[in-house]
């Protein structure tokens, strides 16, 4: 049975209003298309797999530079808004009938809403790469904090740089754990979280390989991923801010091989961080070079010469910014407080607010602009304070 349509644009024919509905359901698959969907479980893992990253790294400095209470209501906050902007997305592909980022950017601004999120996506990306993701990556993060968790027990706080000096002018203060804890370091704290929790662009199409596909049935599953990275992420910030103190690296592995430089569970994430960069390239490159794709060959036939030149480009870039920006801290700051943001808070308020037909003053639209609001008092606030403080360290060194 067809259902009839109020069109916003015969061109994009994206839907408003369906007779009433605020939802379309996804086209009806065949018995063996049904059947090759995948599960609730595996909708949870993939879920899992495109939000936990080299974030982690990243978390136990976070700690260190707002305290144990702040940090846990952030992360708590941030995971929330993550697990409602999903939600928003799901609102939009049901009233546009659109299952990708991009598309629903299309919907509500037409090329321009494009470009933006190509735009976002391609230097989200980019900081991906300089990270570390891949297929592994939930096995890989698990070990980590287990690792992480383990070796809290084998470190000794004062911690011992090999002198005595040292020891002599130890403060007791560096092995209490801070509460609270309020410095320029701490404009991090959020853009690292974001950083980590960003799973937006995958989550329409996991929706549409989803077995009897609902949005009350992903929102579910979305939900229990973002749950159970919180708890991975929760954890291995805790230990291992717990380990260093104030002196944890704004990689976390740093201030492990700095103390314990031949240890073999250390040496065995290292190698866990070895196969998972290599797994990355083609993985990353992907969504990076279909980005440049659409920003700049969108309207020209597809050529082998466009193809390989963008990936060139793209490996090249990604070297130059690993010599030149050795310290992943400014990665996940500026990344953090800009494309992630834009792709976590800004984006998905901003199309609902376009695309949606309720009366702006609705709850869901509020709630669409109160999204849309923070995610922009959180780039301007947090991205020109990342910015000094990171040249304020080069003026330093």
């Amino acid at each position: 049975m067809d259902v009839p349509y109020l069109w916003k644009d015969p061109e994009l024919k994206c839907p408003l209003w369906i007779c009433g509905q605020t939802s379309l359901p996804l086209p009806p698959a065949t018995q063996h298309q049904e059947s090759s969907r995948a599960s609730f479980a595996s909708s949870v893992f993939n879920i899992m797999h495109a939000i936990m990253g080299s974030g982690i790294l990243g978390l136990a400095y976070a700690m260190a530079s707002t305290g144990i209470i702040v940090f846990s209501l952030l992360l708590l906050f941030v995971a929330f808004l993550a697990a409602y902007s999903v939600h928003l997305l799901l609102e939009l592909c049901g009233q546009t009938e659109r299952t990708s980022y991009e598309d629903i950017g299309f919907c509500a601004f037409k090329t321009t809403g494009k470009v933006m999120v190509a735009g976002a996506i391609l230097i989200q990306n980019i900081g991906e790469f300089l990270g570390y993701t891949s297929g592994l990556s939930i096995v890989f993060m698990v070990y980590f904090a287990i690792v992480v968790i383990v070796k809290k027990w084998f470190i000794p706080c004062p911690l011992f740089n090999g002198t005595m000096n040292y020891v002599q002018n130890f403060n007791s203060d560096e092995c209490k754990p801070k509460l609270l804890q309020i410095s320029t370091k701490s404009a991090y704290a959020i853009p690292i979280m974001a950083f980590s929790f960003l799973c937006h662009t995958s989550v329409l199409p996991i929706y549409c390989e989803l077995r009897r596909p609902s949005k009350s049935r992903m929102q579910k599953a979305v939900n229990i991923g973002i749950t159970l990275s919180f708890s991975v992420y929760m954890l291995s910030a805790l230990f291992g801010y717990l380990t260093f103190y104030g002196k944890v690296d704004s990689q976390l592995l740093h201030s492990y091989s700095q103390y314990l430089p031949r240890d073999t569970l250390i040496m065995s994430v290292r190698i866990c961080i070895l196969f998972s960069v290599l797994l990355t390239v083609p993985l990353i490159n992907f969504p990076a070079r279909k980005a440049i794709m659409l920003l700049f060959f969108s309207n020209r036939p597809f050529k082998w010469s466009h193809h390989i030149a963008v990936t060139l480009a793209i490996q090249t870039l990604i070297v130059l910014l690993a010599m030149y920006v050795p310290n992943i801290q400014n990665i996940f700051g500026v990344v953090g407080s800009t494309t992630s943001t834009a792709l976590l808070f800004i984006y998905p308020g901003l199309f609902y607010l376009q695309i949606s037909r309720e009366p702006l003053k609705s709850l869901k639209k509020l709630q669409a602009l109160g999204l849309l609001i923070l995610g922009f008092l959180i780039g301007a606030i947090s991205l020109p304070v990342i910015i000094i403080t990171w040249l304020h360290n080069e003026n330093v060194a």
